[in-house]
């Protein structure tokens, strides 16, 4: 029995001196790995088990958090972008009187719009924000691309909300290009403004984008309202046709914002 073990020692040990100082032994190691390959694989099943079942577990109410989250950010900063084209043509204009400008940043509320009203002449919709939130008559809504309109009613847990293209309804607002001023009136038409009373000399064009102005303080400075389409000339009207479509996605947004003037936050705090 002694001998044996003696015997296998010195195999062992002849092994290992030949695996240092030769290499006879690499494709004996190489085949050997192969073989050892499954064995690997296998031992490292649990945990490959072990994540797949975390990750297909996962519940769809956190997933679904996670996608609202996101989406409310990207809300977020689409709203912050849009005002980008309003205040570098303002700060060229206003460069010359002041060194520099405080940025204003409202405060902003999001919206789902869960409803339309019945009237098919009545640009209104409804909104799942009231006056349990803060939201009062008068207050701006938009969505990701420019301003939709105002709250015209509040109830407790839910809003309405007079749309831009309202025949009703008009709001200041101003070429971003050079600041003129104008009002914008609905006709009746989700994809159509036009602008009242525009002189036949006032400098507008095709393409101009139109901004909220901040006359009248019902609507905050700087958001993108419409687009001019056409711009009609006729020597025998006092007045020019300024046609304009919409920015915001009247007829698709979901998710809106309601925005908080400065004023309305001091008239909260004062309440409080």
């Amino acid at each position: 029995m002694a001998s044996r073990v003696f015997g296998l020692g010195l195999v062992a040990l002849l092994l290992i001196v030949m695996n240092i100082y030769t290499d006879w032994l690499d494709p004996v190691r190489a085949r050997v790995g192969v073989i050892a390959t499954p064995f690997y694989w296998f031992t490292d099943l649990p945990a490959r088990m072990s994540g797949w079942t975390r990750d297909s577990l996962q519940s769809r109410e956190s997933l679904r958090q996670q996608n609202a989250a996101l989406n409310a950010e990207v809300l977020i900063l689409k709203r912050k972008l849009q005002q980008m084209a309003s205040l570098t043509a303002e700060n060229l204009r206003l460069r010359q009187l002041m060194n520099s400008a405080e940025m204003v940043q409202e405060r902003v509320l999001i919206a789902e719009m869960i409803g339309i009203s019945p009237d098919p002449l009545a640009h209104k919709v409804i909104i799942n924000k009231g006056s349990e939130q803060g939201v009062y008559p008068g207050q701006p809504l938009l969505d990701a691309f420019g301003l939709m309109g105002q709250v015209v009613a509040v109830s407790r847990y839910s809003s309405e909300v007079l749309l831009i293209t309202d025949s009703t309804h008009a709001l200041p607002v101003q070429v971003n290009r050079n600041g003129v001023r104008a009002v914008a009136e609905g006709v009746g038409d989700l994809y159509q403004l036009k602008l009242r009373h525009v002189p036949n000399t006032l400098d507008i064009r095709q393409g101009d984008l139109l901004v909220s102005s901040g006359l009248g303080q019902r609507f905050p400075v700087g958001y993108p309202v419409a687009e001019v389409e056409s711009v009609i000339h006729d020597p025998s009207q006092p007045f020019a046709t300024v046609n304009a479509r919409p920015k915001a996605q009247l007829n698709r947004s979901r998710h809106v914002l309601l925005v908080f003037s400065r004023q309305s936050d001091g008239d909260q705090r004062g309440e409080g």
